[in-house]
């Protein structure tokens, strides 16, 4: 597998592991301050930043940070998909455009004069 793409997926299995920090994170407002459900998704809200602070390092090393910084928009959408599935969140049409307005964002940065110099 080509580099370049094997450093895009893991930048993005990163990135959703970086959205699951939301769910932990609504998780443990949940439960009562300092109960060991609270303390359990709090630590794994932490454990996961964690993972996540190491493999973006990785990701940096072979990514321009521009292209890896332009791509984190992506969780929105992950935050959103677990919203609909996991907490059963409604998803408007704004929310919906809004959407849409960042992967269009994050595809036209991919196909950019800038992002082409990249390609090369």
């Amino acid at each position: 597998m080509n580099q370049r793409v094997s450093s895009y997926a893991l930048l993005h299995i990163l990135l959703a592991v970086y959205s699951l920090t939301s769910v932990c994170s609504k998780l443990a407002a949940q439960e009562e301050f300092l109960s060991l459900k609270f303390c359990l998704y709090y630590g794994g809200m932490i454990l996961l930043l964690g993972v996540y602070a190491i493999g973006w390092q990785q990701v940096i090393k072979h990514l321009p940070l521009t292209e890896a910084f332009a791509n984190k928009a992506v969780t929105v959408l992950w935050g959103c998909i677990r919203g609909v599935v996991l907490f059963h969140e409604t998803m408007n049409a704004w929310k919906i455009i809004g959407l849409v307005l960042i992967i269009g964002g994050i595809v036209l940065y991919a196909h950019s004069e800038t992002g082409e110099e990249h390609h090369e």
